[in-house]
């Protein structure tokens, strides 16, 4: 006789299909409602397609209230994103045409989304009128905007300020450019071969060899694996150090004379840190890269360039001392820069850097509010306490003495990075933060091919700095 199925067996299984099935509704509904960003962003997506159709695009505004970016409409209803500063904001607010970028890219789910009240909807329905998109305040100061993309000129690079304490980002500008409110015309020509580099945001996706900005990096892991005998280092350089087959020499052959640490690292001797390279461990270094991002994606919302320098057991003694003095391989983003110059003036700690402020509804309703968001500690408090004071030194007697003297006190490192062998082409560099005993800014430049750090990219961050500080 045939066994038949028992009837719990049967509720047992129905029960359990039950179960299942109610269980991917619910894992489904709560991945679409955490992730309605990204999907609504998908370009795979046709519902991002119907909000275009149904709303206006919102307006992008800087934190002082100026139209950055604003959907116009003509008289026959046809709409047309229109960029008041035209060139100065361009990598930073991005376009909309052509696919997007800067913040027209990250903002455009709350730029695409209306949250005006059901009354005002029905109201437009009933016009005949789209509904106005939300509107998006980006963290962007246009004062410090223009003055940092004045003080760039026209030369090749990137400006990048920051708030220490909040990781608002104040000013970011790259060059060359282009102007976003002619990117459909532009389009072919800007993206005709791969040379053309006017779309590349320098800022996050440039990549450079730092130069001697890298010895604030050296420093940290000869005080890591030293402490206070830093105190007793002596270093006399002649402008050049060799090791077997390996020289380095100083910037320009400049022959620094007597060095204790802190007037190596303010005079930016390259003997001497070469000389302290070959001293360190370089298992320990390495973990010191790792501790400051190098190899690994930075805290960003948009695309950033991922940052080079190892050290193994493999590093021979003259990668070890191009590594110390920020050349041979190494590279580095202008924002990874500045992460670290954040985390310097903050006491260790790293708060993650954002673009926007918050997203307001056409009504005036605060939709979201971007808050400050602590990414990680960097170092300790007592390494940026050491970091802070040598930066000190380099403005008071070392290679960014332009910023001395003023009404405000400035602390940083320049940088003249060379980037073509058998060359004396530089890159120049600064890296620093205002004022010394309640850091409130960072800056980060880089100048392409224009020399020394000292004499180009350290003017410019005073303008900046001026600018901030409402110094005339």
């Amino acid at each position: 006789m045939e066994k038949k199925n028992k009837p719990y067996s049967i509720i047992f299984i129905g029960a359990f299909n039950i179960i299942l099935f109610i269980t991917m509704l619910v894992y489904i509904s709560v991945y679409a409602y955490t992730h309605k960003v990204e999907m609504i962003d998908n370009s795979y997506n046709a519902h991002q397609a119907l909000l275009k159709k149904q709303n206006t695009r919102g307006t992008i505004y800087s934190s002082d209230g100026k139209e950055l970016a604003v959907t116009l409409t003509d008289e026959n209803g046809d709409e047309k994103r229109d960029y008041p500063f035209g060139k100065v904001f361009a990598h930073a607010v991005g376009f909309a045409t052509n696919g997007r970028s800067g913040l027209e890219d990250l903002a455009n789910y709350y730029l695409i989304n209306s949250d005006i009240s059901l009354s005002q909807k029905a109201k437009a329905y009933d016009n005949g009128e789209k509904y106005p998109g939300n509107n998006v305040y980006s963290s962007l100061d246009t004062n410090l905007q223009q003055t940092s993309y004045d003080a760039l000129s026209a030369h090749k690079g990137a400006v990048i300020v920051t708030e220490v304490k909040t990781g608002r980002i104040l000013a970011m500008v790259s060059k060359p450019d282009f102007d976003p409110n002619s990117i459909e015309r532009d389009w072919d020509e800007l993206t005709k071969d791969d040379g053309n580099t006017e779309l590349l945001n320098r800022v996050s996706q440039g990549l450079y060899p730092p130069g001697s900005t890298f010895k604030i990096i050296t420093a940290l892991e000869y005080y890591r694996e030293n402490h206070e005998a830093y105190k007793d280092f002596s270093f006399t350089c002649t402008g050049s150090f060799s090791n077997g087959a390996d020289t380095i020499n100083c910037y320009h052959g400049e022959n620094h004379g007597k060095l204790d640490f802190t007037k190596a690292f303010a005079k930016s001797c390259n003997s001497a840190f070469a000389n302290i390279s070959l001293t360190l461990d370089k298992s320990s270094f390495n973990n010191t890269l790792k501790d400051l991002m190098f190899g690994d994606v930075i805290p960003w919302d948009m695309s950033a360039s991922v940052s080079n320098a190892n050290c193994d057991e493999n590093t021979s003694s003259g990668d070890m001392m191009q590594l110390a003095i920020g050349q041979g391989t190494d590279t580095i983003s202008p924002l990874h820069l500045n992460m670290i110059t954040m985390a310097i003036a903050n006491d260790g700690m790293l708060v993650k850097p954002r673009l926007i402020d918050s997203v307001v509804s056409a009504e005036g309703k605060v939709i979201k509010k971007y808050d400050t968001e602590n990414y990680k500690r960097l170092l300790s408090v007592d390494e940026a306490d050491f970091l802070q004071q040598l930066m000190e030194e380099v403005v008071n007697t070392g290679t960014a003495t332009r910023l001395k003297g003023l009404t405000y006190s400035a602390a940083g490192k320049t940088g003249s990075a060379e980037f073509m062998t058998s060359s004396s082409d530089s890159h120049a560099w600064f890296t620093g933060f205002a004022p010394c005993e309640n850091p409130q800014i960072a800056v980060t430049i880089i100048v392409e091919n224009a020399g020394s750090g000292g004499e180009f990219a350290v003017p410019i961050s005073k303008r900046v700095f001026d600018t901030y500080f409402g110094v005339d």
